[in-house]
């Protein structure tokens, strides 16, 4: 497992730094940091402030999904399905929570309502060629493999 040092600013006294539900945990929990309950209609997305910005290493991205938890009791989920914090990014940590229910939905301060993955990822060189090597799978797109 490795381990990597993350630098948290505290923007807000109310902020709640992530943490980990469990010692092998891929994701941090981010926290609501409000003043007040904000409630999210049905259908309806709401920008929720974590009350932190952090210098996510170089060479790795900060990846925020939706909490099982969250996503499965009150049908919230964040709008764009993962969003992605670069490491050049100084802001506050967001998540536009999306309400994919029929009723309205309740954060309250201090909520977890995301959670980062801090992972690493390749930069490509896209290069412009005719032809593409060939696979046994070939052009078969949605729902093409496993089928006889």
């Amino acid at each position: 497992m490795q381990k990597a040092q993350v630098n948290i600013k505290k923007l807000d006294d109310k902020a709640i730094i992530p943490t980990y539900g469990s010692e092998y945990a891929a994701g941090a929990d981010l926290y609501a940091c409000l003043d007040e309950t904000v409630t999210i209609e049905a259908g309806e997305t709401v920008f929720i402030k974590t009350g932190v910005a952090m210098e996510v290493p170089i060479g790795f991205a900060g990846l925020v999904y939706a909490r099982s938890g969250l996503a499965s009791k009150k049908g919230l989920a964040p709008a764009n399905k993962v969003g992605v914090v670069d490491s050049d990014y100084r802001g506050e940590i967001m998540v536009a929570l999306h309400n994919h229910s029929k009723v309205s939905a309740i954060v309250e301060p201090g909520e977890r309502i995301a959670q980062m993955v801090i992972t690493p990822f390749l930069t490509a060189q896209y290069i412009q060629v005719d032809e593409l090597q060939e696979t046994e799978r070939g052009e078969g797109g949605f729902g093409s493999t496993g089928r006889k």
